[in-house]
């Protein structure tokens, strides 16, 4: 039987592909991480944990005859999953007449599961061990002032990517903002011709996202290149079987994944 289990129920070739449809377009709706993080794998459903290196102090050690690697921990890859249950008279109505099966539970489920995914990116999960953007240890912590006034948002970001530049990270700067910090930017600039969020997507050529998943007045600029930090996909986001119950069918929105993050150096946290 495979991962998914989807040779449990007997769907149409169709109708999976409706379901694929749904969910992958639901996710991509929610997600901001995954436009800006490089991804590793999929590495399959089969790989339950992942290196994640210190790139500032990763190094062979050797003593008494054994070797081991300085800078590196293994964390879990998590499953992050979402249940949605179809009822088994639309399916047969779908069957019979043809009309379309009505999804919406479907894209609700993997909206959730996508959202999960980013909170996953931001904030990381301490049980887990699992370090988010928000919450690396060795992230440059700026005060952040009101994006509400004046220059503001663009000084503070301004002030963040000079930072990087005299860490000596250069390359692919990216702005992830909560929704009322990226409204708080719709503002005409006197004498600039300008909305603020126009002036600051500049400072980061453009890659700058609004993520409902961190909450209310937070953002985090980083060097987002894969030498810095990428997000590992074991088995990527997908539906699955899982039982019928009641006549009715139970699926699953399911993927693995977790972020690494090898250069906590290249993160600003603007709090």
């Amino acid at each position: 039987m495979s991962y998914l289990s989807r040779e449990a129920i007997s769907l149409p070739e169709e109708l999976w592909n409706q379901i694929d449809n749904t969910v992958v377009k639901a996710a991509r709706r929610t997600m901001t991480g995954r436009r800006f993080l490089n991804v590793f794998g999929p590495v399959g459903p089969g790989v339950q944990s992942i290196a994640i290196d210190d790139a500032q102090a990763v190094s062979e050690v050797e003593k008494d005859g054994l070797v081991t690697v300085a800078g590196r921990k293994y964390v879990q890859i998590p499953v992050l999953y979402e249940d949605f249950t179809l009822l088994a008279r639309d399916l047969e109505t779908a069957d019979q007449t043809g009309f379309p099966l009505d999804l919406a539970k479907a894209s609700r489920a993997a909206d959730a599961c996508a959202l999960k995914e980013d909170k996953l990116i931001y904030f990381g999960n301490k049980d887990l061990g699992i370090t988010g953007l928000t919450t690396a240890g060795d992230a440059k912590r700026i005060e952040k002032s009101d994006w509400s006034t004046g220059e503001n948002s663009f000084t503070d970001i301004a002030s963040g990517i000079t930072y990087l530049a005299e860490q000596g990270i250069f390359g692919t700067y990216s702005l992830a903002v909560s929704p009322d910090l990226y409204m708080q930017m719709q503002r005409l600039q006197p004498g600039t011709g300008l909305l603020e969020i126009d002036r600051v997507s500049k400072l980061v050529n453009g890659h700058i996202y609004l993520s409902r998943a961190l909450g209310t007045g937070k953002a985090v600029l980083a060097a987002t290149d894969a030498e810095n930090m990428d997000l590992v996909i074991g088995q990527d986001m997908a539906a699955a079987y899982v039982e019928q119950v009641e006549l009715n069918h139970h699926f699953r929105v399911i993927e693995t994944a977790v972020p690494r993050f090898k250069r906590e150096e290249a993160i600003v946290v603007f709090e």
